[in-house]
């Protein structure tokens, strides 16, 4: 059972659209826009996986990189540029970079997973969401476990995931009192970490995880063999980019829900 009532640990199986995932293809260079949220809104998706980072001036972007040019074509990184600056940058030729702010109250029923990707972004985060109406529907993470450390400071009552530290517990420490486990409530992991030498979403992980009250999902899975075999395996959520593939593999097995 989950540790508290929160829409990320329901009992549910939660499919989550990655950075807005794809219905096309195509599309999959409009990540993080309001464009590819609509469409995962559209396909039945009500959970959203984006990322955060802050601009020169304190303003919260939906943007994934550092680096602009991967996705924009223009040079310099996120945190260089005035958010007056930004806002009139053209992701893949078509979308605008979002406000994190824009894209909660784009899709107020939906639930958000954001990746804190840079240090400035996480008291500005935090601020935004402490004590908000926004704050039940959201898990804050983070690749950095200092990042994520403060936040939780700031924020205490937002749920988080693990940070790589409390992984690294699940993964290698079984039979360690259960406070070693630390604070992140839901286990988002790959299937593989530590440079791919150590397989993460096991059995014996994944029965760990339970035992403690933690739900389990995994990023970023596209393949239909690979989604079957993680469900097989207990997991509570999937990560994905490939909208169509994973809820096709949800209702074969009678998990997608058509309004969560």
């Amino acid at each position: 059972m989950p540790l508290r009532d929160h829409p990320y640990l329901s009992g549910r199986f939660i499919a989550t659209a990655h950075r807005g995932g794809w219905v096309d293809p195509a599309d999959k260079d409009r990540e993080n826009t309001i464009y590819a949220f609509t469409k995962a809104w559209e396909l039945g998706y009500r959970v959203f996986e984006t990322d955060v980072h802050a601009t020169a001036d304190g303003q919260l972007v939906a943007f994934h990189d550092s680096e602009l040019g991967r996705i924009t074509g223009m040079a310099g990184q996120i945190g260089d540029h005035s958010w007056d600056e930004l806002s009139s940058v053209s992701v893949a030729g078509q979308d605008r970079i979002p406000l994190m702010s824009e894209l909660l109250a784009a899709f107020p029923e939906a639930v958000f997973n954001i990746d804190i990707k840079a240090d400035p972004a996480t008291e500005p985060l935090a601020a935004m969401l402490a004590g908000s109406g926004d704050a039940p529907r959201v898990c804050v993470g983070s690749f950095s476990s200092a990042r994520l450390a403060r936040f939780r400071a700031l924020a205490p009552d937002v749920l988080t995931s693990t940070s790589k530290l409390e992984v690294a517990r699940y993964v290698f420490g079984f039979g360690l009192r259960r406070d070693r486990f630390g604070a992140g409530e839901v286990l988002q992991v790959p299937t593989r970490a530590f440079g791919g030498l150590v397989g993460v979403v096991r059995p014996d992980v994944v029965a760990a995880a339970h035992a403690h009250h933690r739900a389990v999902q995994v990023w970023t899975i596209d393949d239909p063999t690979e989604m079957a075999r993680l469900i097989d395996l207990g997991v509570d959520g999937l990560i994905t980019n490939d909208l169509v593939a994973l809820k096709q593999v949800l209702r074969n097995r009678g998990l997608w829900q058509e309004e969560l």
